[in-house]
């Protein structure tokens, strides 16, 4: 048996390479950044081509770094951004036009004309697909290029181009590109697309139809575990093995594998999944119905999603926009420049508001300014808007499992800020937990992954690597918690109907 398995972790802002030993330690990481391009207000673009090039260079990087080669790995599995967009030419393996971005709301007009069509309104497709019509997804960004890239729609009719989300891009270019690549994704991927029938695990024809989307762009709808081709290039003959979206394979990598079990994921955005087992959960307060895995050919697993658009991005917002920091990981030191908000509340409703409001008309707000605030004010709010908007969340998970959370699992880029975190503990009244290895993202993608070549018997397996970490229990007066939450939610209603049709 080789001696390490490797994860391809292609991520909003960034794309890196992990290598894993058996006992979920990690061996090696090389990690780069992509450009993030924002052509239009509202729009968010990135360039296909230099994420697999970013691709090709984090594997190199890593397995340098580390002196392994390909014959060191038993697999590699692959996670990534999930509703993000790409069309391209299976002849030429070039992209028809940018990745259209998960956070981009150019489809505001489809979305809303959509839902006018339908006396279910936003809820038109959710009894198939689990999701509420919004310009998150990415089965409109499909729409919006076949529209409005020349010749796309033809060729598209005519079997010439590809869709995929950014697993199926990569997965089709490790395994050769034009000559063979495998068209594929999983369950867990395609859940997001708005195209899926969680029952059937296929394409829904009817949505289809009614968004236009013709059938033959699509991948095939594989199992989140199974070896879907071997590699070419930097892994030659290593077998790709696993794939799921991001969010679903840090619940993966958190081990999570019991109904009611639930983590939240601080990245570029934030994510809380709640494992609801077999059982398909409809929410009726914003969440999302959505999938969590599937290994190979056993039962499909559910899930229930609260998704927030901006958690990390607020912050990188402070170091590119305003240039109050000069690097993500001085906001800390920044807010503890101060004692507390002094008042102020930061709403980033950058590309509207996700879970559980839905509201695509929301813009950003800073709210409670004086002139006694101050920049640590700012980084003080900023960080407390993940915090308040994982509380959002949270109750509303609550709410329709019907099972409180007794604590939350912590993991990504974000965990590391011990002022967020203890703040999080104190908001949402439950201890937060951060595990040993708190990249679990990559981690998921590679337990899949040994998963389908018997690197790891079963997930039993999974579960006694898993460590904690680090733990804060909350401290906050419950009196003064709720006063602030208070000002918080008064706060997200001055985001509000700001965008008028366009």
């Amino acid at each position: 048996m080789n001696k390490f398995v490797g994860a391809l972790d292609q991520g909003t802002t960034s794309t890196r390479f992990m290598i894993f030993d058996h006992a979920g330690g990690v061996v090696a990481i090389h990690q780069k950044e992509h450009e993030q391009l924002f052509p239009r207000p509202g729009w968010v673009e990135h360039d296909p081509a230099e994420i697999w090039a970013r691709s090709r260079e984090v594997i190199e990087g890593a397995l340098a770094g580390a002196g392994l080669t390909a014959a060191d790995l038993a697999a590699v599995g692959v996670t990534n951004q999930r509703e993000t967009a790409i069309v391209w030419d299976r002849r030429t393996g070039r992209a028809v036009a940018n990745a259209v971005v998960w956070q981009d709301t150019r489809t505001d007009a489809l979305i809303r004309g959509w839902a006018a069509e339908s006396p279910l309104g936003p809820n038109r497709f959710r009894a198939s697909c689990g999701l509420p019509l919004a310009t998150y997804f990415s089965g409109p960004k499909i729409r919006w290029i076949l529209d409005n890239v020349p010749g796309a729609r033809e060729r598209a009719e005519a079997g010439d181009l590809l869709f995929g989300t950014p697993d199926t891009w990569v997965i089709w270019n490790l395994t050769g590109g034009p000559d063979g690549g495998r068209h594929v994704t999983d369950v867990t991927n395609a859940s997001r697309t708005m195209l899926m029938d969680l029952r059937t695990l296929a394409w829904d024809p009817a949505t289809l139809d009614a968004m236009g989307i013709p059938a033959a762009l699509m991948p095939e709808i594989r199992s989140s575990s199974e070896v879907y081709g071997t590699a070419a290039g930097a892994l030659a003959g290593v077998p790709i093995a696993g794939d799921l979206g991001d969010q679903q394979a840090a619940l993966f990598g958190q081990t999570c594998f019991a109904a009611g079990e639930a983590k939240n994921t601080y990245g570029t955005g934030c994510f809380m999944l709640l494992n609801t087992g077999e059982r398909i959960v409809p929410s009726e307060r914003g969440l999302l119905t959505t999938m969590a895995y599937r290994i190979g050919d056993g039962a499909p697993v559910y899930a229930l999603e609260g998704s927030i658009a901006i958690a990390g991005a607020l912050i990188q917002w402070l170091r590119d926009n305003l240039g109050m920091i000069t690097s993500a990981a001085e906001v800390e030191a920044l807010a503890k420049t101060v004692d507390d908000n002094g008042g102020v509340y930061f709403v980033p409703a950058f590309s509207g508001l996700f879970a559980p409001y839905w509201r695509s008309d929301a813009r950003g707000v800073i709210a409670g300014l004086t002139r006694f605030a101050n920049k640590g004010h700012l980084a003080r709010a900023a960080l407390e808007a993940v915090a308040w908007q994982t509380r959002e969340v949270l109750d509303a998970m609550n709410a329709d499992s019907g099972v409180p959370l007794a604590t939350l699992k912590v993991d990504g880029g974000m965990v590391g800020n011990e002022l967020l975190m203890q703040f999080q503990a104190d908001v949402v009244g439950v201890p937060v937990i951060r595990p040993r290895v708190a990249e679990t993202t990559a981690l998921g993608a590679a337990y899949a992954a040994g998963l389908a070549v018997g690197y790891w018997h079963d997930k039993e397996d999974l579960r006694a690597n898993w460590q904690e970490g680090r733990r804060w229990e909350p401290a906050m007066d419950p009196a003064r918690r709720d006063r602030e939450y208070a000002a918080w939610k008064k706060a997200v209603t001055r985001t509000f109907d700001w965008v008028e049709d366009a």
